[in-house]
């Protein structure tokens, strides 16, 4: 799946928006009274996991989406915000942030040109490539094999973070463009005591 397929099913399918819905946002925001104007779409899901001492001290999961609306006009600039990804919502951020702005000039929307960008990394979603099951086990897993490595290991802290930040830019002159950005982080604590005295490593 590329990013703007991603990008698509994650922040314009679950709520019934379509490119079409995008299209009119953009009709909307450049009105008369506006030379330039984008949309920008975010999704951000984190979660995270720790297990110490074969207990899991701490699970979290988060979600944070919204839509911010640029609306340029000569040297001035409106902004607005809905965290809500829906038509209504969509419609009345263009129309504020067009409202800031009286002069300037009848921007004609540019045909939607889809643009790829250079890929970095694979457009996954490392939050759901693995249930949470499979997640606390591999913790499980490595806190017993740090144990059984040395004798002098008193206690363990094994921590995996996951995030995806998916992207997508629309903007006046007909650029549709997406990124995802996934991110995972493991980390290991380990305690060891010899003779009353004790040291920490990461």
């Amino acid at each position: 799946m590329t990013p703007l397929e991603l990008a698509e099913r994650t922040l314009l399918t679950p709520t019934g928006l379509g490119l079409d819905d995008v299209d009119r946002a953009l009709a909307e925001l450049l009105g008369p009274g506006v030379d330039d104007g984008d949309l920008y779409f975010q999704h951000s899901r984190r979660e995270s996991w720790t297990v110490e001492d074969g207990i899991v001290k701490d699970g979290a999961h988060s979600i944070e989406q919204g839509v911010g609306v640029r609306a340029i006009s000569g040297e001035k600039t409106g902004f607005a915000y809905t965290d809500e990804i829906d038509l209504p919502a969509l419609l009345e951020s263009a129309r504020a942030a067009r409202a800031i702005s009286r002069e300037g000039l009848k921007t004609a929307r540019g045909q939607r040109v889809q643009v790829a960008g250079h890929s970095l990394y694979p457009a996954i979603d490392p939050i759901d490539r693995f249930a949470p099951e499979g997640k606390l086990s591999k913790l499980r897993e490595i806190e017993a094999w740090v144990r059984a490595a040395d004798p002098r290991v008193v206690q363990v802290s094994a921590s995996l973070s996951a995030a995806v930040d998916t992207v997508l830019v629309a903007r006046a002159d007909g650029t549709l463009a997406a990124d995802v950005r996934p991110l995972v982080r493991f980390n290991v604590q380990v305690i060891v005591e010899q003779g009353g005295r004790r040291e920490s490593g990461y």
